[in-house]
């Protein structure tokens, strides 16, 4: 089996290339080289940020100055200072979206950070969380007074991840209720798009499936997502709801040689490309239940399709003949579902990874 701890400082010694020399975090290529004329997008400078807060927690030389460097943008580059929240990028969209906020919530936890945790939640709580539906609205304009009518599995489902970061009873929750809705009562396959009134919209992006945040259909990815975070959440309320997604993930996700992106309504694949997150999501259930000959048989695809030994990182899309593509993502933006697939088989069950490391 593939060597964890020596793939976890590989994937930490390409994450450096990342840091864009203006504050935060910046798009890499297939190469690793920074893509400085994309803008700097919060998903990456959050996600980032939180690598390298565990690289810390691992001891890894320089991760403590790179943390820095990340907040210090979360707290002047992203930051909204006149309606609050976090711009979506810098020097683009101001749109405020759940998705990123979650993430400043996590990048803040894993960093202790408190100060900037206390703020992330407090905009989480008082512009994003649903109290009546138990879940997070998604997408507002920049000063608060425009909300999509749009409801997203995507953000609550990392909303449940940031939630159980803070290590605070009330989201934990509040993780509860967005579980219960999004994977107890989200049968038979999860509706990943909403209305304002939290009625799935099956035939959303049908025209665009291969959209990287919100793809129609069924997205086998988040399958195994939830079942990790479902099982990490509650094991007595939710482990049968856990194993039965990770199932669901194996037989409609596996067509033999990969796991595809999308499936429609009856099981069929959609976007059959292969998304690394998909993989490193499966591979991190899979650990989290127990399903060992599992997660070595799928370090072994890593290992042999995704993992590049030339460039660094992994390749993050192969097309259905596992050769490099770039249908849904173009080069290699971040490492984060890869990293986290490396430390989650090694280190013990908690809340999240950074209390794991601790």
């Amino acid at each position: 089996m593939i060597d964890l701890a020596a793939e976890t400082e590989r994937l930490l010694a390409f994450a450096e290339g990342s840091r864009h020399p203006e504050g935060g975090f910046a798009w890499l290529r297939s190469d690793g080289t920074p893509d400085l004329d994309r803008p700097r997008e919060l998903w990456i400078t959050t996600r980032m940020t939180h690598v390298f807060a565990l690289g810390e927690l691992l001891g890894w030389p320089g991760a403590a100055e790179l943390v820095a460097h990340g907040l210090d943008s979360l707290r002047h580059d992203f930051r909204d200072p006149v309606h609050g929240g976090w711009f979506a990028q810098v020097g683009g969209s101001t749109d405020k979206r759940a998705y990123e906020h979650v993430f400043v919530v996590l990048a803040a936890a894993s960093a202790g950070d408190d100060a900037l945790l206390g703020e992330a939640l407090e905009v989480l709580d008082t512009r994003f969380w649903d109290q009546s539906a138990g879940a997070l609205v998604d997408v507002w304009n920049r000063d608060w007074t425009d909300l999509e009518a749009y409801r997203g599995a995507n953000a609550n489902m990392h909303g449940v991840e940031a939630m159980l970061a803070t290590g605070d009873p009330l989201w934990r929750e509040r993780a509860v209720r967005v579980t219960q809705r999004l994977v107890v009562d989200n049968h038979p396959r999860l509706n990943e798009h909403f209305d304002e009134q939290w009625r799935p919209l099956p035939d959303y992006n049908v025209t665009e499936p291969a959209h990287p945040f919100r793809p129609y259909g069924a997205t086998i990815g988040h399958w195994f997502e939830w079942a990790r975070l479902a099982f990490t959440l509650d094991r007595s309320l939710f482990e049968a709801d856990a194993r039965r997604l990770f199932m669901a993930g194996v037989q409609d996700g596996w067509d033999g040689s990969g796991f595809v992106y999308t499936v429609d309504w009856d099981g069929r694949p959609v976007v059959a490309d292969r998304l690394h997150w998909v993989l490193c999501e499966a591979i991190g259930a899979a650990a989290v239940l127990g399903e060992d000959a599992l997660q070595a048989e799928w370090w072994d695809l890593a290992q042999e399709r995704f993992i590049d030994p030339a460039d660094g990182s992994w390749q993050h899309e192969l097309d259905p003949s596992n050769r490099p593509s770039s249908t849904v993502w173009d080069g290699k933006p971040d490492v984060y579902h890869a990293l986290q697939a490396t430390l989650i088989p090694r280190v013990p069950l908690r809340d999240s990874l950074a209390a794991s490391l601790r």
